[in-house]
């Protein structure tokens, strides 16, 4: 008999006590796993594979049994396993220009409840407005196994971004973005020139003839349409001259753009923000100097602004759903995973009049310092 005392150790005596068969798992390092689940429900492993896949042919009272020792025990699924069997990481990658645009916030957040309804988690990354950023997490999210992308990139052109776009093998769906890439993408729209057709409208028909229209960069799809719906509308009214200036979405941009038109030769007698951004820096602008709405200006703004109910005068503005926008590039993301072709979908804008316009006074916007 040996007297070594860890030998002693490892094996009790006959009156020692003994482990318990099965316990609650207290640490990360003794969670409980699908043999315990097994043992504790009296059941084969292979009973317990098909009740947490869902299989359906499994009786009422084997799922009680096996869902009561999950609760019990504290299983939690081995998700890498789950992955590596089914080649899918239950994941969407959404590359995001500006996060903290409250746009793109609001998209990303009807993305994310669509997906995660579905099943899916979603890794966001934030570009910083730099095109270049745009490509390299388009790679990241690629190295990282994501079973697709949604994109609401800074920059359409960038050569770095189609690329990347083009040699990713998952499926993807633009938001309101247009790349031009070898493959097939899905993509959710704006109906941008159904608004700024209206608005444009509303304003002439208050009398203005010096409309402006400070947009954001040339190089994303709403821009593009806006400036474009803003020319052709105009086109029916001869004596209307619009001034566009194309720039960034940031307030920086609507301030700087502002005091340019107010300090031109002709300024505009009305202003469309082409950005809940852009329109911070308007705001700023017109309240330095003093300018006011809509006695000295008329003013609309691109998307709805949280606090936009609290502002007097009411803004009018061009509305879309960006919560809608983002809940349908998920379900168009989604299909794809189904095996349906590429879709297109093109939500409605519309534009909604507040107090903020007027007829144009008689008189020109004051500069600095009147």
């Amino acid at each position: 008999m040996s007297t070594n005392p860890e030998h002693s150790r490892r094996t009790p005596g006959k009156g020692a006590p003994s482990e318990p068969a099965s316990r609650p798992p207290t640490a990360l390092s003794d969670r409980a796993g699908m043999r315990q689940v097994a043992d504790r429900a009296g059941v084969a492993m292979s009973s317990v594979s098909r009740v947490l896949s869902g299989h359906p042919d499994v009786s009422a009272a084997m799922r009680s049994r096996v869902m009561a020792a999950v609760e019990e025990l504290g299983y939690e699924p081995n998700m890498l396993a789950q992955m590596l069997r089914k080649g899918a990481t239950q994941t969407i990658g959404f590359v995001v220009g500006d996060i903290s645009n409250p746009l793109l916030a609001q998209i990303a957040l009807g993305a994310e409840v669509a997906l995660r309804a579905a099943g899916y988690a979603m890794l966001l990354t934030n570009s910083v407005n730099d095109p270049n950023l745009d490509a390299t997490h388009i790679r990241l999210l690629q190295q990282r196994r994501v079973d697709g992308l949604l994109l609401s990139v800074s920059d359409e052109t960038n050569a770095q971004t189609i690329e990347a776009l083009s040699a990713a093998p998952t499926p993807s769906v633009l938001i309101d973005r247009d790349l031009r890439t070898p493959t097939a993408e899905s993509a959710v729209l704006s109906d941008h020139a159904a608004g700024i057709t209206q608005a444009v409208e509303h304003l002439v028909g208050l009398g203005h003839r010096r409309i402006a229209l400070i947009a954001g960069s040339p190089h994303v799809r709403p821009t593009r349409e806006r400036i474009n719906a803003l020319e052709e509308a105009i086109e029916a009214h001869p004596d209307v001259h619009a001034q566009v200036r194309p720039g960034a979405f940031t307030e920086g941009h609507g301030s700087a753009a502002t005091r340019e038109l107010l300090d031109g030769r002709r300024p505009p007698t009305a202003i469309i923000a082409g950005g809940n951004q852009i329109l911070v820096g308007v705001l700023g602008e017109l309240a330095v100097r003093g300018v006011r709405i809509p006695a000295d200006i008329s003013l609309i703004t691109c998307d709805d602004v949280p606090l936009a109910k609290f502002f007097t005068p009411t803004l009018a503005m061009i509305s879309r759903d960006p919560y809608e926008m983002g809940s349908e590039a998920a379900r168009l993301l989604l299909a794809r995973f189904g095996g349906a072709d590429p879709g297109f979908t093109t939500l409605p804008t519309s534009f909604i009049g507040g107090r903020s316009c007027a007829a144009p006074s008689r008189t020109a916007p004051p500069a600095l310092g009147e």
